[in-house]
């Protein structure tokens, strides 16, 4: 049976080359960065260098500005958390969108318990921020605001440089997640005007269990681990060299590939549009059609549930998932669908396709074989298709 893995959005195979740049911090380079002989600084040595990868990747302007932490998640959590923290005297207000990855969202209600007020923006039906609505948000005492550079389920991408273009002028900090948008769109942190932006290796065939904070310098943060000096006093706790190291490498390389693959993925993910809109009727796609990542397409396939699409492909080797990979198991419809105006049912019926540069046409073949008959096989069984006819 042919395996097909089309779930790169939950997380990439670590390239071998990533994976070799690690081996030697995982065996016979084993200090401490934090020491001071050549053992430590050895391996210093390894972590500033990924760090300037890391830094390259974002055009950050000065590398000091990359922190790197446990996870993208744990980027989100220092970023708001951290802001919130900073600048409660100022005031106690956040502002970012009902689509963003439960590592924003669950932060921001966190928040709320604390007493910060949180206002949660709408998006269209492809899934974009509103923008009038975000200014008129805005309260003397709004301090940040965090919209996602690249939506996670639908690969839609939010017009990031008018909203820091529009808390530039009123004084506000902007926070962006860009766990899925990192090393798949080009991203000049100086020219977009972001002051803090999230990322994560494993999102870019880099290991998991290792992410990084872009904080601009001159940004006041509280950190969200108390501890040591490391990360110059913005993240306590010993690094994680090995992970540093394979972080870097998977930057550089992604950033190097980065004006080839883009187009190599469109035109598989586009091949592969096409293919599902020629062999199966009632389908819709999600997100925008044109501001997308270029690896991601979002299909509801009308009066199924995704999960039965999913565990169906799955017995025929093909990896695929409803969504967010960190919601996986739960029985509740994607937020992010039903923010963009579909019913509860499409919004179940949906099947995330995310793709990566190992796969090949053969593979799209493959799934464009063996989904129609999945496809018809549950309709007929679908008690929402028999009343439909």
């Amino acid at each position: 049976m042919r395996k097909v893995y089309l779930d790169h959005n939950a997380t990439t195979p670590v390239s071998p080359i990533v994976l070799e740049a690690m081996l030697p911090y995982l065996k016979d380079i084993y200090g401490n960065p934090s020491s001071i002989h050549e053992f430590g600084r050895i391996a210093r040595k390894a972590v500033e260098e990924a760090r300037a990868e890391v830094a390259s990747l974002i055009n950050a302007k000065d590398a000091q500005e990359i922190v790197f932490t446990g996870s993208g998640t744990e980027a989100d959590n220092f970023a708001i958390k951290g802001i919130a923290h900073a600048l409660k005297n100022k005031g106690n207000h956040i502002i970012t969108s009902c689509i963003e990855h439960h590592a924003v969202l669950n932060v921001c209600k966190f928040l709320e318990k604390e007493g910060t007020r949180v206002t949660y923006l709408p998006v269209d039906n492809n899934g974009i921020v509103d923008i009038n609505e975000l200014k008129k948000s805005i309260t003397d005492k709004t301090i940040l605001i965090s919209i996602m550079l690249a939506n996670n389920e639908v690969g839609t991408i939010e017009p990031i440089e008018e909203i820091a273009s529009i808390a530039k002028e009123k004084g506000i900090i902007l926070h962006t997640d860009a766990v899925q948008a990192a090393g798949k769109l080009p991203i000049d942190v100086q020219k977009i005007g972001v002051d803090l932006l999230s990322m994560s290796a494993h999102k870019i065939y880099g290991p998991k269990g290792i992410g990084a904070l872009y904080i601009k310098k001159g940004i006041k943060i509280t950190p969200l681990i108390s501890g040591g000096h490391h990360e110059r006093n913005r993240r306590a706790g010993t690094e994680n060299v090995a992970g540093i190291a394979g972080f870097g490498k998977a930057a550089y390389l992604a950033e190097k590939e980065l004006s080839r693959e883009s187009p190599y993925l469109v035109g598989l993910r586009d091949y592969l549009h096409e293919g599902i809109k020629k062999k199966i009727q009632e389908i819709r796609l999600n997100g925008d059609p044109k501001k997308r990542l270029p690896n991601t397409l979002n299909i509801s396939f009308k009066y199924l549930e995704g999960e039965s699409i999913i565990l169906n492909l799955d017995l025929e080797g093909v990896a695929v998932s409803t969504g967010s990979a960190c919601t996986s198991g739960s029985l509740e419809p994607s937020h992010v669908l039903v923010a963009m105006g579909l019913d509860a049912v499409d919004a179940q019926g949906s099947v995330r396709f995310s793709l990566g540069h190992d796969n090949k046409k053969e593979d799209i073949d493959y799934v464009l074989e063996v989904l129609p008959p999945i496809i018809d096989r549950l309709r007929k069984m679908s008690p929402l298709y028999k009343e439909k006819k």
